[in-house]
């Protein structure tokens, strides 16, 4: 036994004598935290215009933006508190397939899904009807 310590002095055991070590890449990988799943700001223009097109005529009231690993959800709802009327989703691994951008109904109903922002938020357009 001695009184020395096992470890060099950086407590580096793998170090080299430029005082660099060896890291394992897989485990590095796997030890960050991804970015969470962000709206863009140009998608994030068109959403708010939709929303306040939609208070100024009363029909929504309040809303809430969500950031998560997989995601991110800009839910509307009708009064706070409640459930929320419509999410609109953004899940970049369905880019590919359907389409990054959907707009889900309170039931859960898939009203439009896309490629593109501005043509899945068509569905809030609303068509005016003549009436005799």
């Amino acid at each position: 036994m001695t009184d020395h310590p096992d470890l060099p002095r950086g407590g580096v055991s793998d170090a080299g004598a430029d005082g660099a070590s060896v890291i394992d890449l897989r485990e590095y990988r796997q030890s960050l935290d991804p970015l969470p799943v962000t709206f863009h700001r140009r998608e994030l223009d068109a959403i708010l215009w939709i929303y306040g097109r939609m208070v100024g005529e009363g029909e929504w009231k309040d809303y809430a933006i969500d950031h998560m690993k997989d995601r991110a959800v800009f839910s509307v709802f009708k009064r706070s508190g409640e459930l929320p009327l419509y999410r609109i989703e953004k899940n970049p691994k369905l880019a590919a397939k359907q389409g990054a951008f959907s707009v889900v109904a309170t039931n859960g109903q898939i009203l439009k899904r896309g490629h593109d922002l501005k043509q899945v938020l068509k569905v809030f357009d609303k068509h005016m009807k003549l009436v005799e």
